[in-house]
């Protein structure tokens, strides 16, 4: 095949004029800290996803870590996650003081084993974070009543997850806390940020509180006309607040998600036809169960040869690629301080040395979607 000379990266955000303008428009007015845009950000979230309510900040790691916190879990707890997803969420629970407790995925899918919930459950367990891997849901359906009659709490890890849907709910309308990304990779972005969306006021108002050193009044409420400049604080708190030049860029985001999660439907649906029936390569499978993909990764797996000839010989042919994501129970301090977990989770660990993320992102063409697959056909033919 001739090699192209541009290189495909693995993921590159769709950024237009119209998200030019309003950023722009958002430093000329003279307020680019949290303020308007942070509250229409909040409220199309609200809108998506059915929640009652929502709260912009920093990352999804500054929600993982206030929510943790908000919800009590500390010295002693443990916290039910897989172990195929970003580091960031078992640091939060370790930082947190808990104890990380693993389940295996299913390897098609590669979605937390949902059955294997309950069983993991022990009088110390605080809560469970279901992951919507690369945008397949996790099934809801039957891990919510599991944790209701348990009397614990469950957090959507919906970082993937921006127009995900399953069994008509989108993901963060389900009742519990949904935790989103808007890293740069992600089906939006804000350059940097993320979203808590839940149901319970009460949480809301300390999640609120404590994103912004636990100040009772917003920045725009003390500093606007009218306002009052003085505070009080009744629990310190840390400083994760969006800013609206950030919020400006998410607005005009989220307004084209649909356009962006068609596209990423459409290279999927390219990609699994042009590499379909390739010896030693799994495609990414996807739930049995009603849902709406939006293709934040496509994950392949590879066992017809070692993963980092395979990285080499996408190097070669241009092409960018992705690892999502190392496996966590195989971290050096996880091992150390929890030890070797990997004989309780085997598809995890038939998983973990194969999968590679193939470049998706809504501007790619056709074109690139159709070189990646025969650079693929090519290195695994040889």
């Amino acid at each position: 095949m001739k090699i192209r000379t541009e290189f495909l990266p693995f993921s590159r955000p769709s950024i237009g004029e119209r998200e030019v303008a309003e950023v722009t428009a958002c430093l000329r007015s003279g307020w680019i800290t949290t303020g308007q845009k942070c509250l229409d950000l909040e409220t199309g979230f609200r809108e998506r996803t059915g929640a009652r309510c929502a709260v912009s900040l920093t990352s999804a790691t500054a929600g993982m870590h206030l929510l943790l916190l908000a919800l009590g879990i500390g010295p002693g707890d443990e916290v039910i996650t897989p172990s195929l997803t970003f580091a960031s969420t078992v640091n939060q629970i370790v930082l947190a003081g808990a104890k990380p407790v693993f389940v295996d995925v299913d390897y098609d899918t590669l979605n937390i084993k949902v059955g294997q919930v309950e069983d993991a459950i022990t009088p110390r367990t605080k809560a469970v974070i279901p992951v919507h891997f690369a945008g397949g849901p996790a099934d809801m359906d039957p891990l919510l009543p599991v944790a209701r009659r348990r009397g614990i709490a469950v957090v959507e890890d919906a970082a993937h997850a921006v127009g995900t849907v399953c069994r008509g709910i989108h993901a963060g309308g389900f009742g519990v806390p949904a935790i989103f990304s808007f890293h740069p990779i992600k089906n939006i972005t804000t350059g940097e940020g993320g979203m808590v969306t839940l149901d319970d006021e009460a949480l809301e108002r300390k999640i609120r509180l404590l994103r912004f050193h636990g100040i009772e009044r917003d920045a725009w409420k003390r500093y606007g006309k009218g306002g009052d400049p003085s505070y009080d604080i009744r629990e310190p708190g840390f400083k994760y607040n969006l800013t609206d030049i950030q919020a400006a860029l998410g607005v005009v985001q989220l307004a084209r998600v649909e356009e962006f999660n068609a596209r990423r439907r459409l290279l999927a649906d390219l990609y699994r036809k042009g590499l379909a029936g390739i010896e030693g390569l799994d495609l990414p499978g996807v739930p049995d169960y009603p849902h709406e993909h939006p293709w934040h990764l496509f994950v392949v797996k590879v066992s017809a040869l070692p993963r980092e000839r395979f990285m080499e010989g996408l190097a070669e042919r241009n092409i960018g690629y992705g690892l999502h994501f190392p496996a966590v129970h195989r971290l050096a301090y996880v091992r150390e301080r929890f030890g070797d977990m990997s004989s309780r989770l085997p598809e995890t660990e038939r998983a973990a040395d194969r999968i590679l993320s193939l470049p998706l992102f809504p501007d790619m063409t056709e074109g690139d979607v159709a070189y990646v697959c025969e650079a693929v056909r090519e290195i695994l033919g040889r």
